[in-house]
């Protein structure tokens, strides 16, 4: 079974198709990332408890600059 999409010059594709009717080039799937991934957790930046923390300091420091806009 070949692709069948339409190419820049306008001929149809002549790649094989993947099960759903397209080549690689023209739709196939995207695996995404595998199940269970612990690469994002490599560093912790955006797990719940480091959004926390910054979150915490940036509310500190909007504290901090309003009672040094106070004080003068």
């Amino acid at each position: 079974m070949r692709c069948g999409a339409k190419t820049r010059s306008g001929k149809p594709c002549q790649s094989l198709a993947m099960p759903n009717g397209r080549c690689r080039m023209h739709g196939g799937p995207s695996p995404g990332a595998p199940k269970g991934n612990k690469h994002n957790f490599k560093h912790g930046y955006y797990s719940a408890e480091a959004i926390g923390r910054r979150r915490e300091v940036s509310a500190l420091m909007r504290a901090a600059r309003e009672l040094i806009r106070s004080v003068s």
